[in-house]
């Protein structure tokens, strides 16, 4: 039996209205609970946030959505659904690969598609490898989603179950390019399905095999993209509190927390607002929500954060046919550029870089005829790398050598193409409150994963739970969702499944992620 929230719990606050913070929301009004939701923006969304430039939509946060039944899941703790809400398109190719070599990749997140492309790409012995992976995907997630990511910690000792077992013999605690490299002897195909290690702080060959499931995820369960953009996620969610009876109030910073004793009784913010209440969720950074409890948890070692990234929003005149939704230039490199990002604190000297162009499925996110780019380039946080302070004047030169780099790649033409655009560096996330100028928060290194991360309650205070990227069970859309969650049973008590709701199904179809196998082996 997990811990969960002693006393009274009737009045919630949350504070913070990003994906964590809807999620715990309508987790906690689906229990019963009054929930006021406090934000210091103008609106929902947090890292997931939207800016207008120039009549460009920019998405500020992610732009890559998978395990949409997360969303649906949170819906349906209110009895709504995704239906006429939010409409999604799977995306197909999930992602283009574009490599030094001049070879290209459509990755696929259909297994009979994948297969073929692979063995177009690299012939019949990879396309059956492909075909093992993907069964070691789905086996890896079968086994981890109920018991490492789906569930509260309140000590290791949670996880000595019989799937750490099955973990183990699926080779969860070896490194993942190694286990990867047991099925593909291509390297470029490799690359595909590892890259996405660094989403979680650490390069492939670091990374505990078990984030496979972060692949398992952009290649197996689908990509997808919403009308609107992915701010449009933050937005349905909002909309569903507020019709649920949450109270939202906008444009409010939270200040400080009215404690007695070990409890928080109320929330003050800068307009001097005192919202009383029976239990807070914290969605903000680590450091921040520690400010406010008045303790920062100790840890032997160090909290190490992830990697940081530059982003440049780009709208332009024109667009280039040969980029998908999402497009991934690899550069030649490929362990010396995680050397550089994560440990040595250098630029990439060789990127590799993700473009992603929204407009491909949603042109209104554009003015007419117009087109919308972001490009991310993964870089050194600042413990670590350029200081904010660097990054300032830095800034200009870095976002001219990005685009150069892009043009010399194939996009000709497209710094002249630019009309208005928006970037984003270490500095302004540093700006923003995140730790070591990074929106990727804590490193999922093995000090820092399951029942080691950073808990979502804090010892001393009964009634304060934290949620988002910094705490169980990680970073991205999927985890955050999940960590609303988890912070809403904390203060519930243990979750229950929701099951879909019955009637007409959402626009798009949402499928869901294979069942765990009852044995609980997933092997």
């Amino acid at each position: 039996m997990t811990r969960s929230v002693p006393g009274r719990t009737d009045h919630v606050v949350v504070v913070g209205a990003g994906l964590s913070g809807l999620s715990a929301t309508l987790h906690l009004l689906g229990a019963g609970r009054q929930v006021t939701v406090v934000e210091r923006g103008a609106g929902p969304g947090g890292r997931a946030g939207r800016v207008d430039v120039g009549g460009f939509l920019v998405d500020t946060g992610p732009t890559v959505l998978t395990m949409p039944h997360l969303i649906d899941e949170a819906l349906a703790a209110v009895g709504a659904s995704l239906d006429g809400r939010l409409e999604l398109r799977e995306l197909h190719p999930a992602y283009r690969a574009r490599f030094a070599d001049g070879s290209r990749l459509e990755v696929h997140t259909a297994a009979d598609a994948m297969e073929e492309e692979v063995r177009r790409f690299a012939g019949p012995r990879e396309a059956a490898g492909y075909r093992r992976l993907r069964q070691w995907l789905e086996q890896m997630f079968r086994v981890q989603m109920p018991r490492f990511i789906d569930t509260n910690f309140d000590s290791p000792r949670d996880v000595l179950h019989r799937d750490l077992l099955a973990l183990a013999r699926l080779g969860g605690f070896g490194r993942l390019d190694a286990q990867v490299s047991r099925f593909l002897r291509d390297e470029r195909l490799r690359r595909v399905f590892s890259f996405q290690a660094l989403y979680a702080g650490v390069s492939p060959a670091r990374a505990l095999a078990a984030y496979a499931v972060i692949a398992y995820m952009d290649t197996v369960a689908g990509v997808y993209f919403p009308r609107g953009g992915v701010h449009a996620v933050a937005t349905a969610l909002a909309d569903a509190a507020a019709e649920a009876g949450a109270r939202l109030e906008w444009d409010s910073e939270v200040t400080a927390l009215e404690r007695s004793g070990d409890r928080v009784r109320a929330v003050i913010t800068a307009r001097g607002q005192r919202l009383a209440c029976d239990a807070v969720v914290l969605t903000c950074d680590l450091p921040m929500a520690y400010r406010l409890l008045g303790r920062t948890p100790r840890r032997v070692p160090r909290l190490r954060h992830a990697p940081s990234a530059v982003v440049l929003h780009v709208g332009t005149d024109r667009t280039w046919d040969d980029l998908a939704h999402h497009t991934l230039f690899f550069g030649r490199a490929w362990r010396q550029t995680f050397t550089e990002v994560t440990r040595a604190g250098r630029l990439m000297t060789d990127p590799s870089l993700l473009v992603s162009r929204p407009t491909t499925h949603d042109p209104a996110l554009a003015p007419p005829g117009k087109h919308l780019h972001s490009i991310l380039a993964p870089c050194p946080n600042t413990a670590t790398g350029p200081s904010a302070g660097t990054w300032r004047t830095l800034a200009p030169r870095y976002r001219d050598v990005l685009v150069r780099e892009l043009e010399r790649r194939g996009l000709t033409g497209l710094d002249a193409a630019v009309e208005h655009e928006l970037l984003f560096t270490p500095a302004d996330w540093t700006d923003a409150g995140m730790a070591a100028g990074t929106p990727f928060s804590a490193a999922h290194t093995l000090a820092q994963t399951g029942p080691f991360r950073p808990r979502n309650l804090v010892a001393g205070i009964d009634n304060a739970v934290l949620a988002g990227c910094g705490t169980t069970p990680g970073v991205g859309i999927p985890p955050v969702l999940i960590s609303g969650k988890l912070a809403a049973a904390r203060i519930t008590g243990p979750h229950r499944r929701t099951p879909r709701r019955t009637g007409a199904p959402p626009r798009a179809a949402v499928p869901r992620p294979p069942a765990p196998p009852r044995t609980g082996t997933g092997v």
